[in-house]
């Protein structure tokens, strides 16, 4: 994939710090904004200067990606914000596509595919 610039802000909710760590590098070398979060409650707190994309880990400490995805869905300023969720789990398209995330990966994903799936949601 080539580097694009862009303006677009993706926050990343995941409780490892490696993964967000090595998304937030990559994603920020093709040209996003990156804000980042280890428990994701930031995301209830948003009241403006929301980012264009949401990654969420299902299972983080003391949050579950899940309540965080419905909760950003059902706010009328929040749910047009398209959420890709991510998990090691086996079953993480159902457990993505019921709570109304727009896309889903299966840890440990190809940084391609998310660059892919990043694109066909913000263009």
């Amino acid at each position: 994939m080539k580097i694009v610039s862009t303006n677009k802000k993706i926050l990343i909710a995941d409780d490892d710090p490696a993964i967000v760590e090595s998304t937030k590098f990559i994603l920020e070398e093709f040209g996003y904004k990156v804000d980042y979060s280890y428990d994701g409650k930031i995301i209830y707190d948003m009241k403006d200067h929301f980012p264009d994309l949401m990654l969420l880990d299902i299972w983080m400490s003391g949050q579950d990606g899940r309540d965080i995805c419905r909760y950003v869905k059902k706010d009328p300023l929040k749910k047009s914000i398209p959420v890709i969720m991510i998990s090691a789990s086996t079953d993480i398209k159902k457990s993505a596509l019921a709570v109304g995330a727009n896309d889903f990966l299966e840890k440990p994903f190809d940084m391609d595919d998310l660059l892919a799936k990043i694109n066909k949601l913000l263009n």
